[in-house]
């Protein structure tokens, strides 16, 4: 695997297209950060308010600047507008893996397929382009809805790491992990994404 943190990647289909985040891009999703202040309840960042979104976006572009994360800028094309961010994150050319994660949508997306849809391009990448033996996804053990929506991609439950991230209110959570193995991805692409491929 060689993921290369200089290039211009930008991943798309008929319903999303994903960029590279910029620090410019406060202006494209603020008005989504704004519109629901939950949105981000159960993550460890939040994003609410300008001066926390602009935190949260100078340390995605700085992580891929230190080459850790690669965060993306997603743009529903259905309706023309720019809906959230996700990332591939702790990635490790030496072993082979990355993590799909750092994911927010506006809440009128959510429980509609729109995720599929991104869902689709970052694994479809990560395995097909990059060859990544392994793809690892997680989320706050209380965040039913999250791990609802990683259990549907066909990612498998993995295990739960106890008091492992401190919260923005300082709670400990307990984080929960899951996982796509190279060779279960092309069973898990017509299973589970046949009808987001068009």
């Amino acid at each position: 695997m060689n993921f290369n943190f200089e290039q211009n990647l930008i991943l798309e289909n008929n319903h999303v297209r994903l960029r590279p985040l910029q620090r410019e891009d406060i202006k494209n999703l603020l008005p989504i950060a704004l519109e629901d202040k939950t949105l981000l309840d159960l993550s460890p960042s939040q994003i609410h308010n300008e001066t926390l979104l602009t935190k949260y976006i100078e340390t995605a572009v700085t992580g891929r600047e230190n080459k850790s994360r690669f965060p993306f800028i997603i743009f529903d094309k259905k309706n023309e507008r720019y809906v959230g961010s996700t990332s591939f994150g702790n990635i490790s050319n030496k072993n082979q893996r990355l993590e799909i994660g750092w994911t927010w949508i506006s809440r009128a997306l959510h429980g509609t397929g729109f995720n599929m849809y991104c869902k689709l391009l970052l694994l479809t990448y990560a395995f097909e382009k990059l060859e990544a033996e392994r793809v690892e996804l997680k989320t706050d053990s209380r965040n039913i809805a999250s791990r609802k929506a990683i259990l549907k991609i066909g990612a498998q439950y993995e295990g739960a790491l106890r008091s492992h991230t401190v919260m923005s209110d300082g709670y400990r959570r307990d984080t929960v992990y899951f996982g796509i193995l190279k060779n279960e991805w092309k069973g898990i692409k017509v299973e589970r994404f046949r009808k987001y491929l068009g």
